[in-house]
């Protein structure tokens, strides 16, 4: 195999410390310690301020992949005045907690456990007064991980329609708004069970513009989104014939007012909920230019609120590189290009792979008569796709060894098989569970 140039290498290195700054900004158990803490009898949560001698019970419930050490940091807060907790978590993203138990259970697709989770998680919030104070932790991955189906719906109705609606390439403000309106705890209404108690819910936001009601679907806020709104998105991806005919015949009740909508904002259950985002998008991104600065790099950070098919994104990116490479615009080598945001990938093939390799594929491609340019593309959760991968690495030797293996990028693209492409090549980005999910980073170096 041919092996990269030694500039290569050590740029590689450079977008690996310039990544993992990154996610040391948005390390969960650090954004609770921040955003929380106890001064004398009170409990302050961002600007909320709580009379502990005021609440008979203490319940922590919530979901995500950052559950667990998000959970941990606030055991270290409270301790035994904790009366009960639990979490859904991805499989595998455990740590150690006393008071708040966790459930693993399935993501991006929801199974049983989470069904199971779930329902006891919505019997805590029924079961707490107007005495009691309700504690919700959130983040990436919280809407796979609730799963309650509504009225006439199966977890297997639930199971097909993410997947449907992940294959379709829908933005993750379209599937959540179908999510709301197919689930009982989602879409606000895990503050309608637990009302009137006092909620407050602490955010890892994962989604393109820190909307709160599209971060795992909402469980505690207003949602603005309708039946009618899923409707609409139904038909326009097509997909009367490919959802449960459950879930449609449901939407379309919902639309002739026969099934009660999401709550919204002028609901009373939410005069008693406070929500804040305590980690996101933007922290990496900084805390990666930071890092880059740091290292020598003349820095730009083009937006944390990217979306959009990855191909195209891709391509974008790397006319910006190449033109840094014929102009020195809009910044002189030794440069580095930050973006965030999360990307779709709509699936033609049947290959393996995930959002961030394909970015990292469709820039083999494109950088290959290039020099000296390298892009890391990676899921801040450590998982990108159905793959133990983060996201993939590209530069501009990767198509080289491509080509010494005898393997054709563009027959890999076409199928979606983006994962075998990238550890054929050695350009897998593998990090393991990080426990915090805020969308992806995307780092480009050019010299």
């Amino acid at each position: 195999m041919i092996s990269s140039t030694k500039p290569l290498l050590k740029m590689r290195e450079d977008a690996e410390k310039i990544f993992h700054a990154g996610l040391a900004a948005v390390d969960p158990e650090a954004a609770i310690k921040k955003h929380c803490r106890i001064d004398k009898n009170n409990l302050i949560i961002g600007n909320n301020s709580f009379d502990l001698a005021m609440f008979e019970n203490i319940f922590v419930t919530g979901a995500g992949k950052a559950g667990a050490p998000m959970a941990s940091a606030l055991e270290d807060i409270l301790g035994d005045k904790i009366t009960e907790g639990l979490i859904n978590v991805k499989y595998g993203h455990l740590c150690k907690t006393s008071k708040i138990k966790l459930i693993e259970a399935g993501h991006p697709i929801p199974d049983q456990n989470g069904r199971h989770g779930a329902d006891r998680i919505m019997e805590i919030n029924r079961r707490a007064s107007s005495n009691d104070l309700v504690i919700c932790l959130i983040s990436g991955g919280g809407s796979a991980l609730l799963p309650l189906p509504g009225d006439g719906l199966t977890l297997k109705d639930k199971q097909d329609t993410i997947q449907t609606l992940l294959d379709c390439g829908a933005p993750i403000h379209e599937v959540n708004a179908i999510r709301k309106h197919i689930s009982m705890i989602k879409g606000g209404r895990l503050s309608e069970a637990a009302f009137p108690a006092s909620v407050m819910t602490m955010m890892l936001s994962d989604v393109v513009g820190d909307d709160l009601d599209v971060i795992a679907s909402g469980p505690t806020v207003p949602d603005p989104s309708t039946f009618q709104d899923c409707l609409h998105i139904i038909k326009k991806y097509e997909l009367f014939e490919r959802l449960p005919s459950s879930v449609t015949a449901l939407i379309k009740a919902g639309t002739e007012g026969k099934i009660k909508e999401t709550p919204k904002k002028d609901s009373p259950v939410f005069t008693k909920t406070g929500n804040i985002i305590i980690g996101s998008n933007m922290d990496a991104i900084q805390a990666a230019e930071k890092k880059a600065v740091e290292i020598g790099y003349n820095t730009l950070v083009l937006s944390s609120m990217i979306q959009g098919e990855t191909q195209d994104v891709a391509c974008v990116h790397t006319a910006v590189a190449k033109e840094i490479r014929k102009t020195g615009m809009p910044l002189s080598p030794p440069a580095c290009i930050l973006s965030g945001g999360e990307t779709t990938v709509t699936i033609k093939g049947d290959g393996k792979g995930g959002r961030n390799q394909e970015f990292a594929l469709v820039a083999a491609i494109d950088i290959a008569d290039e020099s000296n340019i390298l892009v890391l593309s990676g899921g801040t959760d450590g998982t990108d796709g159905p793959t133990d991968a983060a996201g993939g690495y590209a530069d501009t030797d990767t198509l080289k060894r491509a080509l010494a293996l005898n393997i054709d990028p563009v027959q890999f693209l076409n199928n979606n098989y983006s994962y075998h492409f990238l550890e054929k090549t050695g350009d897998l980005l593998i990090t393991g569970p990080t426990n915090t999910n805020v969308m992806d980073l995307r780092i480009m170096l050019v010299l």
